[in-house]
């Protein structure tokens, strides 16, 4: 294939695009942000199982105030009854029985009202120690909408930054002919690169030295000849730096 020096040297310019459009599309699968925000997910799922059991702790002790309090009326209810009992007796039998159960009653209530405050006590540690999870996630969960905020915009950035890009090489790709910008796609889709610079009987393709035997074919071919790198199989463009 024929092609001129210059639509050959474009060829650079092209690449050189091309290789910095791959970059940000990699830069933006892989954005330090997304990281962080898997990271601080993680941390919020794992604290979950923790904010359940947490918060199961707080329900149960608030049922089991709930019971006590229920026992607690029963057995007021049931002194108010005796005491009523009492005052209409004149059976010193009944009176003393009532007495007696009256004993164990307040006993019986004495001991509900200590169980109360304890368990009340129980359910003001638990009811903080779910606060402070639920005040930890939270701040967790901030973190994340920061972090995704934060993805986001640099996401719109590389994403303008390319399309910067395309309509530079769109503009790029007009000034070279139809025949040699097909090869270079095709060499570029079928071995990553599609053309670079030989540079003092380098290969910019493949990093390697030429043999002498691939530069002296090269020193013999003419100017507007399109050649193949022996090794990467780009399009080797020749130049000042070329050393030949």
């Amino acid at each position: 294939m024929k092609a001129s020096p210059e639509h050959q040297r474009l060829l650079l310019d092209l690449q050189k695009s091309d290789t910095h459009d791959r970059q940000l599309a990699y830069a933006s699968d892989h954005l330090p942000e997304r990281e962080t925000t898997a990271a601080l997910r993680a941390r919020l799922t794992e604290s979950a199982a923790d904010f359940i059991a947490r918060q199961g702790a707080v329900e149960d002790l608030q049922k089991e105030i709930e019971r006590i309090e229920a026992d607690v009326a029963v057995v007021a209810d049931r002194i108010a009854r005796d005491l009523e009992r009492e005052n209409h007796t004149s059976s010193a039998k009944d009176a003393q029985a009532i007495e007696a159960e009256l004993a164990s009653l307040t006993v019986r209530r004495s001991n509900l009202e200590e169980m109360e405050l304890e368990v009340m006590q129980r359910l003001e540690d638990a009811q903080a120690a779910l606060l402070e999870l639920t005040s930890a996630r939270a701040s967790l969960q901030a973190e994340i909408d920061d972090a995704q905020r934060a993805t986001q915009t640099r996401v719109d950035e590389i994403a303008r930054e390319r399309a910067e890009l395309a309509t530079s090489r769109a503009e790029l790709v007009a000034r070279i002919p139809a025949d040699l910008i097909e090869l270079y796609e095709r060499q570029r889709d079928r071995y990553g690169i599609g053309a670079a610079l030989l540079t003092r009987g380098i290969s910019g393709g493949s990093g390697v030295a030429l043999s002498e035997t691939d530069l002296s074919k090269i020193r013999t071919a003419d100017p507007d000849d399109v050649i193949l790198c022996p090794d990467s199989n780009c399009i080797l463009v020749r130049t000042e730096e070329s050393g030949l």
